[in-house]
């Protein structure tokens, strides 16, 4: 068995005062009584408007409604590689809706997560299921603390059905005493006493126990009732003490005032548990049946306590057969019959009270914290086990079936001293079209990439040239590039497309990030200054879009910029107003009709949302991209790009052709990215189903690359690949292409891994979606189709592209 070493706790954790708080404190103090060698991580949440004074085994604490936060405390846990972590859930304890927040953490962590449930609902709000169904997949194990629990769970998400494990709420090691010496210590010697504790709200029932008080009285003189415990913290900001106050005025109404006793306090667990030690009955009225554990009923019974109950789900089950006494919600009638029968009955109470002593030591702390470091044991195992030979694996599959290797050489013959031609007549340069600012800037972000990857490069000439291009498209007097050269060397604009601009900047803000030298990348910065101011007048969203991207590259390293701070946020603001203004449950789009490169619209509010810490940006790129892969996914479950027909059809299912592969790169790009605001299935997948686009996996199951010239087709036609091989196409495959290889060498040496078996996807991606594929592996011969017909032109695709601006 794997030797566990180190376990990280997250969840609430004393001094704040709330039940999970104590749990994760007892249970991580048990585990460490249980395993002294073991190194443990604490991760406490912060509720806001409160700071706590952690004990020195807090490592790291989460601001509730900071979503940064769960983010850094990933990279903390990451950092100090834990063996497992342990969550404790419950849905207020985190920000965003339903508590979604959350995800952000899990889905970023490296190591295996064993989530504890510390609420299961039978009727969850849409988002309280859709968090519950994230949490589930990203979890390892579940653990419940009732079969009830594991029933609920099931009912309504049945896909968790491996991963549950039934472990009971723990209880001190208390030895079975009886209650004389505790009631003299705090005043109650000679008194029947009682007892309910937890922190004050409305939904625990006190007042039908203080109504079924004079009927208690009237059997047993000497009884008292012990409400022990503060205002709970939130309905203390939002109505004071009203509450309470209104149990004293119930309780003076009846005449017991003097025989109901309010300790307006949070006692630490030693002196609570003496206060249990004292009562002669606990009692625990609650209003709502959906609660699925409560620690002071477990304290009780553990102490050897005869308890009254209503049937709460977590009571009815540990008080069943006759282990304590159930009444009817809300029944003060019963309530006092049932107590003043047992007050009455000294053989039967007492026999009650040593048989839930008995039956309750399976639930000491001590046994309970070894079923959890059994469970993260057999965890961390099956982790191992499963890590362990997907290297070798990995590495015998990748033998017989590999991505295409990164070629240039197709790229190259494109280029001359002037920069990028755009089109080619099959694979031959066509300079009657001449160049452009766009292939241009593709051809920069291209060199920049491959420096970044390692291997082989690009020239430094080859890409000085982009950049010479670039700089004389700058047309000063306009403040805008220029778009479209002749092959003669003339400007055939003064000033390009809005889109065309937006793509440079984002060339540029990547230029001035990468590592191409000092002077290189000053000029990249002060050209990309020079040109951004004009973006705030553009229309375009997709010149927003391309420079939100550049900007998350520009702002990461001039974080001193207070204009690209500024337009970032101003960019993103109308991306996410246009997709407010038009989205809908059947059209979850920013326009009204579809284009091209329609993914860098999602990407762009993603990365930007990430990197200023806007959760609406990463949801609406989330929600637009993921509606957006569902429609570009085949009824096969190939990936299907927005064919150029499609453009200008307002509100309609898009057509099937002209496929282009810049849109193939797009969704590439975005799905990895969204992968960093969720981890899921669903964006992996996405990325390698269109990345196999370009390899065969498409409507006519045909390749569109020569792997050895490093090639692409310029786009699908309904009856053959174009075989056109223009530069938009070729930088569109080479870069998507740099970005999975780049993804699947990550994954190949964490969690990610290709050969493990991938989670549910986080939503379906079509109703004939196919399962995600153990990680992509593609054969090492790619066919080529063979030249034999004539060359369609610059075809239908691209000149729909002409007129769209690009």
């Amino acid at each position: 068995m794997t030797n566990l070493q180190k376990v990280a706790f997250i969840g609430n954790y004393l001094p704040r005062r709330c039940g999970i708080a104590t749990f994760t404190h007892d249970l991580h103090q048990a585990a460490l009584a249980a395993r002294p060698a073991l190194k443990t991580l604490v991760v406490a949440m912060t509720d806001p408007h409160h700071a706590y004074d952690y004990p020195a085994s807090v490592d790291f604490q989460i601001r509730e409604e900071k979503i940064g936060d769960y983010v850094r405390a990933a990279e903390f846990l990451n950092a100090a590689r834990p063996d497992v972590v342990n969550l404790q859930h419950e849905y207020g304890i985190f920000g965003g809706e339903a508590g979604g927040d959350v995800v952000q953490l899990l889905s970023r962590l490296d190591a295996p997560v064993v989530t504890t449930l510390h609420t299961v609902l039978t009727e969850p709000t849409p988002q309280q299921r859709d968090v519950t169904r994230r949490i589930i997949e990203l979890s390892a194990k579940l653990v419940v603390m009732s079969e009830k629990g594991r029933k609920v769970l099931l009912a309504t998400h049945p896909e968790a059905a491996r991963k549950i494990e039934v472990i009971a709420h723990g209880i001190p090691d208390r030895p079975f005493v009886d209650t004389h010496a505790a009631k003299a210590k705090f005043g109650f010697a000679g008194k029947t006493v009682i007892l309910t504790f937890g922190l004050l709200s409305p939904n625990k029932g006190i007042e039908t126990v203080i109504d079924a008080m004079p009927e208690i009285i009237a059997s047993c003189p000497t009884a008292v009732y012990v409400v022990l415990g503060a205002t709970h913290p939130n309905l203390l900001r939002e109505q004071g003490e009203k509450y309470r106050e209104r149990l004293g005025l119930r309780a003076r109404e009846l005449g017991i005032e003097d025989r109901v006793v309010f300790l307006n306090q949070f006692v630490e667990q030693a002196t609570l548990l003496d206060y249990i030690s004292m009562c002669d009955i606990y009692v625990t009225p609650y209003l709502n049946e959906a609660q699925m554990t409560s620690g002071t009923l477990a304290y009780s019974f553990g102490l050897g306590k005869a308890v009254v109950s209503t049937p709460y789900w977590h009571a009815a089950e540990l008080l069943r057969d006759g282990r304590g006494v159930l009444v009817p919600f809300g029944d003060s009638a019963a309530i006092g019959r049932e107590i003043a029968a047992l007050l009455a009955d000294d053989v039967r109470r007492q026999a009650m009270s040593e048989r839930a002593y008995l039956e309750s030591r399976s639930m000491t702390w001590a046994r309970t914290a070894e079923r959890y470091l059994g469970l993260f044991e057999t965890t961390r195992e099956s982790a191992g086990a499963a890590a362990a030979p997907r290297v070798a694996l990995d590495t015998a599959l990748r033998e017989q079936r590999r991505l295409p290797e990164v070629r240039i050489g197709h790229l190259v013959a494109l280029c001359d001293d002037t920069g990028i031609l755009q089109h080619a007549v099959y694979s031959v340069a066509d300079r009657s079209h001449g160049y452009c600012v766009d292939d241009n800037a593709r051809a920069l972000l291209l060199s920049n990439s491959l420096r970044r990857n390692g291997g082989i490069l690009l020239p430094d000439t080859v890409t000085e040239r982009f950049a010479s291009f670039i700089q004389h498209a700058w047309n000063p007097d306009t403040g805008r590039f220029r778009n479209f050269m002749s092959y003669d060397r003339r400007w055939l604009e003064p000033s390009g497309s809005e889109d065309s601009h937006g793509r440079t900047l984002w060339a540029l803000a990547d230029h001035a990030s990468a590592d191409v030298g000092v002077s290189r990348s000053r000029w990249a910065a002060s050209l990309f200054r020079a040109a951004l101011p004009v973006v705030e007048s553009f229309t375009s969203p997709r010149a927003w879009a391309f420079t939100l991207l550049g900007l998350d590259a520009y702002c990461a390293k001039f974080r001193e910029d207070g204009l690209a701070r500024d337009l970032r946020v101003l960019l993103a603001d109308r991306l996410l107003a246009m997709f407010s203004t038009t989205a809908s449950d059947d059209w979850c789009w920013f326009e009204s009709g579809l284009a091209y490169d329609n993914p860098r619209l999602s990407q762009a509010l993603i990365q930007t949302g990430l990197a200023v810490r806007r959760p609406d940006y990463v949801a609406a790129g989330l929600r637009s991209l993921r509606w957006l892969m569902a429609i570009q996914t085949a009824p096969a479950g190939y990936f299907r790009p927005v064919g150029t027909e499609s453009f200008g059809a307002n509100g309609q299912p898009p057509k099937a052709f002209d496929q282009q592969p810049v849109e193939a790169w797009a969704a590439i790009s975005a799905c990895l990215a969204a992968t960093r605001a969720e981890n899921t299935a669903e964006w992996r997948e996405g990325a390698r189903r269109a990345f196999a686009w370009f390899i065969g996996e498409n409507d006519l199951k045909t390749t569109l690359i020569n792997s050895d010239m490093g090639s692409c087709s310029d786009g699908l036609h309904p009856d053959r690949p174009n075989e056109n091989k223009g530069a938009e196409s070729v930088l569109s495959y080479l870069l998507g292409l740099i970005e999975i290889r780049r993804f699947e060498r990550a994954a190949a040496a964490s969690d990610l891994d290709p050969s493990r078996p991938m989670p549910r996807a986080a939503a379906p991606l079509s109703a004939a979606a196919r399962p995600a594929p153990k990680g992509f592996l593609v054969p090492t011969a790619i066919s080529q189709p063979a030249d034999s017909a004539p060359a369609p032109g610059s075809g239908a695709g691209r000149r729909a592209a002409l007129q769209a601006g690009r």
